[in-house]
């Protein structure tokens, strides 16, 4: 009888034993934390066209493609993000860095980040309307409450005519001051470019005009204030820079390069002859040596202005001469959708098929 006793209070002990680490097992799966797991590459997948190229504080490149997600490179292996991996959408317009070291990816459909584990949605455009997926991090009760800190982050908000501002603590949505529409049909104030400038200014390219704002005031640029008839040369701005100069590039979609110095608001193509006589200045294509499709402007550390053209290439203004760079130099493709120079002086280009390359003084060496 006692062999039996024992027997039955073993079992009874083994089975106590086994459901409580079930339950531990359970408990612990219930709260581990959902890390990102993305695929890994040794050569770069995106055949869609590279829109942002940013370098981190530990190095790493990230690319932001239009249609692919985002890749991070870290001078050996890529590693992938996707809508799979909880980026709100896989078109990438802007990707940042917090001086938290947390990476920031503005895309087509809101704003996310990646702290090295884990994907957060802060806000999402979805349909044009702004969305709460993050409530700790997230206002959108103040869109006419304009502030403006060193510090902050500003991200384009999709097809709505305003932005995401990020101070870091929280993101708001903030709505573009009032403005007179001449067209209805193309005239949509929605970002497609942000500068940071002189003066504590920050810049907003449009695709109908600019707003820049330092903190206390805007200053409005579209074809209201430029005296522009849309009939014959509509403002369709698609990238914009304040260089080391103060001086404001607007590069259109059609009617080329504006440049602002001071007050004085100019034509900088058609100064320098780079408008085909015969160009509809509307998007339609233009010819090899001309400067009328400017997706991209960027800065280098020698001070020279670099322009990437969607249908001429990729042109260099030294403040004295402009140079053409096409095929002849080295690229598959001439559309340039972005350009970035990092901490190393070295000039990257992303192209319109997802091509990299890099500036070697002369010629472009493909990358990746």
């Amino acid at each position: 009888m006692d062999k039996k006793l024992k027997l039955i209070y073993l079992l009874l002990i083994l089975t106590l034993n086994f459901s409580c680490l079930e339950k531990k097992s359970t408990e612990k799966e219930t709260h581990k934390p959902e890390l990102v797991v993305t695929s890994k590459t040794y050569t770069l997948k995106f055949t869609s066209g590279i829109r942002s190229i940013f370098q981190d504080s530990r190095g790493n490149y990230w690319l932001g493609s239009t249609q692919e997600g985002v890749a991070v490179y870290d001078g050996n292996s890529f590693t992938y993000f996707t809508i799979n991996e909880g980026l709100t959408d896989n078109q990438i317009h802007r990707i940042r860095e917090d001086k938290e070291g947390i990476i920031w990816f503005n895309t087509q459909n809101g704003v996310s980040s990646y702290d090295g584990k884990l994907i957060k949605n802060h806000t999402s455009t979805e349909n044009g309307i702004s969305k709460n997926l993050n409530p700790e991090s997230f206002n959108d009760t103040s869109r006419n409450k304009w502030a403006k800190t060193d510090n902050d982050l500003w991200f384009g908000a999709g097809m709505k005519e305003g932005v995401f501002r990020y101070d870091g603590q929280k993101i708001d949505y903030l709505d573009f001051p009032p403005h007179k529409v001449l067209n209805h049909n193309d005239n949509l104030f929605a970002v497609t470019s942000i500068s940071k400038g002189k003066n504590n200014m920050i810049w907003f390219g449009t695709y109908a005009g600019v707003f820049g704002y330092n903190g206390n005031e805007f200053v409005i640029i579209n074809d209201e204030t430029l005296g522009f008839d849309r009939n014959i040369e509509p403002l369709h701005i698609r990238s914009i820079l304040e260089d080391s100069k103060g001086r404001l590039w607007m590069g259109n979609n059609g009617i080329g390069v504006l440049l602002k110095e001071g007050d004085s608001i100019i034509n900088f193509s058609k100064k320098n002859n780079l408008i085909h006589p015969t160009s509809g200045r509307k998007g339609d294509k233009s010819m090899p040596g001309t400067l009328e499709h400017i997706f991209t402007i960027t800065e280098d550390s020698q001070g020279n202005i670099w322009f990437g053209d969607r249908d001429a290439g990729i042109w260099k203004y030294d403040n004295i001469t402009m140079t053409n760079y096409t095929k002849e130099a080295g690229l598959l493709n001439d559309y340039a959708l972005s350009i970035f120079e990092d901490n190393k002086g070295e000039l990257w280009f992303g192209m319109v098929d997802g091509n990299i390359y890099k500036f070697n003084g002369k010629t472009f060496e493909k990358q990746f």
